[in-house]
């Protein structure tokens, strides 16, 4: 694994962190009532894409059960078409997708990161 590969991974276990941290508790009315949770979870969805985008494409290549181009068509949709960023997709992204994907990226971190 290229070192970049690891920080990458584990910038994106980490920002997932904090995507876990402030949903915690919470409920979809939550989350509608609360523009700065929003964006804040928006903003952590985008960023994680974007570091999904800077794995090196042979790390991807080498794990085809992480669905990266979704990660990184996320990250495009919200930066390129941000006035037409579908909320509810951003909620069923941080609260059902992301706990499946980061099952399948921890287990990819090398041992001394996590």
């Amino acid at each position: 694994m290229k070192k970049d590969d690891a920080v990458y991974l584990g910038h994106i276990i980490d920002l997932a962190d904090k995507i876990s941290q402030r949903v915690k508790g919470k409920s979809r009315d939550n989350f509608d009532s609360n523009e700065d949770l929003r964006i804040v979870l928006t903003h952590l969805v985008q960023t994680i894409g974007e570091a999904a985008r800077r794995v090196s494409p042979a790390f991807q290549k080498d794990h085809p059960e992480v669905p990266w181009s979704d990660i990184i068509g996320m990250r495009h949709r919200i930066v390129h078409d941000y006035m037409d960023v579908d909320e509810d997709i951003v909620w069923d992204v941080v609260t059902f997708e992301l706990p499946k994907f980061i099952q399948k990226i921890r287990p990819l971190i090398p041992t001394e990161r996590t």
